[in-house]
């Protein structure tokens, strides 16, 4: 177990509960902070979620304000009215643009002055919705340009950017965690309790259960 600190950027969902208790697993409980945004989503379920589950866990949780951010852009992940869709080029619009960048930032700022190193995000891109902002390329860009910025050796984590749902489920079972990621975390877009079991977020999540589950029945 390492002795150093992280804080993992948290919302309350499946991929960065899992990044929570994993961190947890690796850093120490008294060594792990979590970061939360709050920028005018849809789902703000989510925020609830995350708000008990860093109380259920004994973990420090920072709650930042962003919503000046439904000033600046529009995107059906903060628009209640608006129905969710699929672009033609394949990104879904729930896209917020520069979401993750100004995540990451916020995180780093509150991380320097913490005396924190190391940032821990549940981005992904093997199964995921199309954002541009989960890609291993720019959380890479971006670790070396918070170095640059801030003078300071940050090292940024994605442990599930190379990792299928079904993968993410196994995780949170061999962390001994499979069901409380399943009764405790929020997906769903529409800020359904329990899931919509209809928008993206959804079936990537409900698909991916489905799949490691049949494949945990068939090696046991």
């Amino acid at each position: 177990m390492s002795s150093e600190q992280a804080l993992v950027i948290f919302s309350g969902g499946q991929d960065s509960t899992t990044c929570l208790l994993q961190a947890i697993e690796n850093y120490g409980r008294s060594n792990v902070q979590a970061i939360t945004f709050q920028y005018g989503q849809r789902h703000t379920l989510e925020l609830e979620c995350a708000r008990r589950i860093a109380q259920d866990l004994g973990i420090t949780q920072t709650v930042l304000d962003l919503s000046l951010m439904q000033h600046i852009t529009r995107n059906a992940l903060m628009s209640k009215d608006a129905e969710i869709q699929t672009a033609a080029n394949g990104v879904p619009n729930t896209f917020v643009d520069g979401r993750n960048a100004l995540f990451l930032l916020y995180a780093a700022i509150y991380a320097k002055g913490q005396g924190i190193k190391h940032i821990i995000a549940g981005v992904c891109e093997t199964d995921f919705s199309g954002y541009p902002d989960c890609r291993d390329v720019f959380v890479k860009s971006m670790n070396v340009t918070l170095n640059l910025a801030m003078d300071y050796d940050f090292q940024i984590h994605t442990p599930l950017m190379y990792l299928t749902k079904a993968q993410t489920w196994k995780l949170a079972d061999d962390l001994g965690r499979l069901n409380y990621v399943r009764e405790h975390t929020h997906t769903c877009y529409n800020g359904v309790a329990g899931g919509c079991g209809e928008c993206p977020s959804c079936l990537l999540r409900e698909r991916g259960l489905a799949e490691y589950l049949q494949q945990k029945a068939q090696t046991s």
